[in-house]
C-alpha cells in the first residue's frame, strides 16, 4: 500500500494548476491573434518581426513599414491594455464574490461604476469644446476616477458604523448610490445637446480605442496594485465564506481586510472605467467560470480569473474590431453578447458549483 506523501499537492490543487497553464498558454496566442488581425491583416510573420522591434526598440526612422508602425502605435498598446483592464476587472469580481459570500457580486456593488459613470458625464457635459483630442480624453478619464473613488467613499462610510464595517449594508449602500447616480446621469443627459449624448452614449458602451501607451502605464501601475494586493487576502477571503464570525474566530481582522478589499477594487475598477469605459460581464462571469473549472480556493481563484479575464477582454476587443470591419463596436457590448449566454447557462447549472 503507498502513502501519499505529505507535503503532496491535492487533486484540487493540481486542477487549478493545470487551469493556470492552460490560461498561461492561451493568452499569448490570443494576444498574437489580435495583434495580426484586423482591418489590415498582418502575416504572422511580419507581425512577430515587428513585435520583437517594437518590444527591443531596433526600429528606427525609415526604417518602420506599415506592418510596424500598426502594431508599435495602434495594435500592441491596445492588446496590452485590453489584457491588463480584463485581468483587473476579473480578480476584482473574485474578490467581491468572496468578500459579499454572493456568486452574483459584481465591482459595481459599491457603486464604483456607476460613480464613474456619473463622473464622467459630467466631465463630458462641462467639458464642451475642451473635449477634443487626448487633452479631452484625458479630462473624461479623470473625471470618471475621481467619480468612481468619491461613490465608494460614500458606500463606505454609509456602512461603517462605531461596531465596524457592515457587509451587508455596505451592498445596500452601493445600490442606492447607483440608483442616485444613474438619476443625476440621466438629468445630465435630459440637458445634453445631441454631441454630448452621443459621447456619454459610446463612453457608457466602453472601448479600447483610445489605447496609448501613457494609458497603458497608467494600467500597469494600477493592474500591479491589484493583482499585488488581492492575493495577499486570499487567506482571509477563504475564511469570510464561512462567516464574518467563523472568520474572526480564525484570527482574520476582518473589517480591515473589507476595507482593504474594497479600496483595492475600487481603484482598480475605477481606473479601468476611466481608461476603457463600462465593460459589462468581465467581473461577473469570468469568476463563476473559473471557479467551477480550479474550485473555490481564492488563491488560485484569483490568479486564474486575472488569466481568464485578460484572454477574454482581449478576444472580446478582437472581435469588437473584426466583426463589421472597418466599423469598430464597443467592446462593452461583445462582452455582454459573450457573457449573457454563460451567465444563463451557469444560472442553469447553479445546483452543480454551490447556489441554491
Amino acid at each position: 500500500m503507498t502513502t501519499k506523501p505529505a507535503n503532496a499537492p491535492s487533486a484540487r490543487t493540481r486542477r487549478a494548476n493545470h487551469v493556470s497553464l492552460a490560461l498561461i498558454l492561451l493568452l499569448p496566442l490570443v494576444a498574437v491573434s489580435a495583434i495580426a488581425l484586423g482591418t489590415v491583416n498582418i502575416a504572422l510573420g511580419d507581425t512577430f518581426r515587428a513585435l520583437f522591434d517594437s518590444l527591443f526598440g531596433s526600429l528606427q526612422g525609415q526604417a518602420q513599414g506599415q506592418a510596424a508602425v500598426i502594431i508599435a502605435e495602434i495594435r500592441l498598446p491596445r492588446v496590452l491594455l485590453a489584457g491588463l483592464i480584463g485581468a483587473i476587472l476579473a480578480s476584482s469580481g473574485a474578490a467581491m464574490q468572496g468578500l459579499f459570500r454572493n456568486p452574483l457580486a459584481d465591482p459595481s456593488l459599491i457603486g464604483v461604476s456607476a460613480g464613474a459613470s456619473l463622473g464622467a458625464s459630467i466631465a463630458i457635459v462641462a467639458g464642451g469644446s475642451m473635449l477634443a483630442g487626448a487633452m479631452g480624453l484625458a479630462l473624461v478619464s479623470l473625471g470618471a476616477f475621481i467619480g468612481g473613488l468619491l461613490a465608494v467613499i460614500v458606500v463606505y462610510r454609509l456602512a461603517t458604523s462605531a461596531n465596524g464595517t457592515s457587509v451587508a449594508t455596505m451592498l445596500l449602500a452601493g445600490i442606492a448610490i447607483s440608483a442616485l447616480t444613474g438619476a443625476i446621469g440621466n438629468l445630465l443627459e435630459f440637458f445634453s445637446s445631441n454631441d454630448m449624448l452621443r459621447r456619454i452614449s459610446l463612453w457608457r458602451m466602453g472601448g479600447l480605442d483610445g489605447a496609448d501607451y501613457q494609458r497603458l502605464s497608467f494600467a500597469c501601475v494600477t493592474a500591479a496594485l491589484v493583482l499585488i494586493g488581492l492575493p495577499r487576502y486570499a487567506r482571509a477571503l477563504d475564511a469570510l465564506l464561512l462567516g464574518e464570525s467563523e472568520a474572526r474566530h480564525l484570527g482574520i481582522d476582518v473589517d480591515r481586510t473589507t476595507r482593504s478589499l474594497v479600496v483595492i477594487v475600487a481603484i482598480g475598477v475605477g481606473a479601468s472605467v476611466a481608461l476603457a469605459g463600462t465593460i459589462a460581464f468581465v467581473g461577473l462571469v469570468v469568476p463563476h467560470i473559473v471557479r467551477m473549472l480550479s474550485g473555490p480556493s481564492h488563491r488560485a481563484l484569483l490568479r486564474n480569473s486575472a488569466l481568464a479575464g485578460a484572454v477574454l477582454l482581449i478576444l472580446a476587443d478582437l472581435l469588437a474590431r473584426i466583426v463589421l470591419a472597418p466599423t469598430e463596436l464597443p467592446v462593452g457590448i461583445v462582452t455582454a453578447v459573450i457573457g449573457v449566454p454563460f451567465f444563463v447557462l451557469l444560472l442553469r447549472q447553479r445546483g452543480q458549483y454551490g447556489m441554491a
